[in-house]
C-alpha cells in the first residue's frame, strides 16, 4: 500500500501511518501498544473519538483496522500510565510527522537517507547532500523551536507574568480555538494537570507543578474577629501560557 508509512523507533517499536485524503491516521493498536496499554485494542476503544475503519485496511484477525487521527493519540498520551508517554509524543509529533509531511516518508538517519532517495549518486554527491541536511535539520528544529511563539503571537510575547485560568481561555479562543473558562478547567482536570476533587480541587497536579506550567498564589485575609485565613489561586506561568495555547491551537482535535 503506497500511501502507509512504518516508523521504527528503538524504544518504542513499530508505529504505522496511514495517508488517507490528504491526512494522517495512526494505526490505534501500534500507538496503544507502544504507550504501555496493557489491552491496546479496548484503550482505542475506550478514549477515542475519532476512530476510522475501513473493510480494505484488516488486522492479522482479518478484522477492520481501527485507525485514529492525531488528536487521539493526544487522548492515549494524557491517559497513559508511561513514564516515557511525554518522550513518545515528542518522537510522534516533533519527528515522525514534520517528516512525512515533508518527504512523504520516514527513514531514521541521513545515510538511511541517502540510500533510499539517492541510491546510484557518486560519492562526492552523497557527501554534499549528507552536508545539506545537516544544515535543513539545524533549521527546522529551530523552526520548531520557534512555532510556540509564533502560535502565541503578541499576546504572550507582551506577557511576563502568570494569569488566571480564565484569561488564558480568553487567550486560546483569540488565537482560534473556541473554549470557555468552564470547558478549559474540565479539560484540564480530565487530562491530569488539575486535582479533580477533595480541598485540592483545581489546584495543580504534581505533573504540572513539575512542567512548570502554574504557579500558586496565597493570599492573607484578614476576619472580622481577627483571625487570618489563606486563599489560594492557580494561576498559569508563561510557559504554560505558551504550552497550553500551541497544545489548542497549534494542533488538530485537541478536545
Amino acid at each position: 500500500m503506497e500511501n502507509l508509512k512504518i516508523f521504527e523507533n528503538k524504544e518504542f517499536g513499530q508505529v504505522r501511518v496511514i495517508v488517507l485524503n490528504n491526512k494522517e491516521y495512526f494505526y490505534g493498536v501500534d500507538i496503544a501498544t507502544a504507550l504501555g496499554y496493557e489491552r491496546p485494542s479496548k484503550a482505542v476503544s475506550d478514549h477515542c473519538n475519532g476512530i476510522l475503519m475501513q473493510d480494505t485496511i484488516k488486522n492479522s484477525g482479518g478484522y477492520p483496522e481501527k485507525l485514529i487521527p492525531e488528536g487521539d493519540v493526544y487522548r492515549l498520551v494524557s491517559r497513559s500510565q508511561l513514564p516515557s508517554a511525554a518522550k513518545f509524543e515528542s518522537w510522534v509529533f516533533d519527528e515522525v510527522l514534520p517528516t512525512i509531511r515533508k518527504t512523504g516518508g520516514y527513514v531514521s538517519d541521513d545515510d538511511m537517507f541517502i540510500r533510499t532517495y539517492l541510491p546510484f549518486a557518486d560519492d562526492s554527491t552523497k557527501a554534499l547532500f549528507k552536508s545539506t541536511l545537516e544544515v535543513v535539520k539545524s533549521q527546522n528544529k529551530a523552526i520548531e523551536q520557534m512555532k510556540p511563539k509564533a502560535i502565541f503571537a503578541d499576546a504572550v510575547e507582551a506577557s511576563h507574568t502568570s494569569i488566571l485560568i480564565g484569561d488564558l481561555a480568553k487567550l486560546i479562543k483569540q488565537n482560534g480555538h473556541d473554549i470557555g473558562q468552564k470547558r478549559l478547567f474540565e479539560w484540564l482536570r480530565k487530562n491530569g494537570f488539575l486535582i479533580k476533587g477533595g480541598e485540592s480541587k483545581n489546584m495543580p497536579t504534581q505533573k504540572a507543578m513539575e512542567m512548570g506550567l502554574f504557579q500558586v498564589k496565597e493570599t492573607s485575609i484578614s476576619n472580622s474577629d481577627g483571625s487570618i485565613r489563606i486563599t489560594k489561586t492557580t494561576k498559569v506561568t508563561g510557559k504554560g501560557q505558551i504550552y497550553f495555547i500551541n497544545k489548542f491551537c497549534g494542533k488538530e482535535e485537541v478536545l
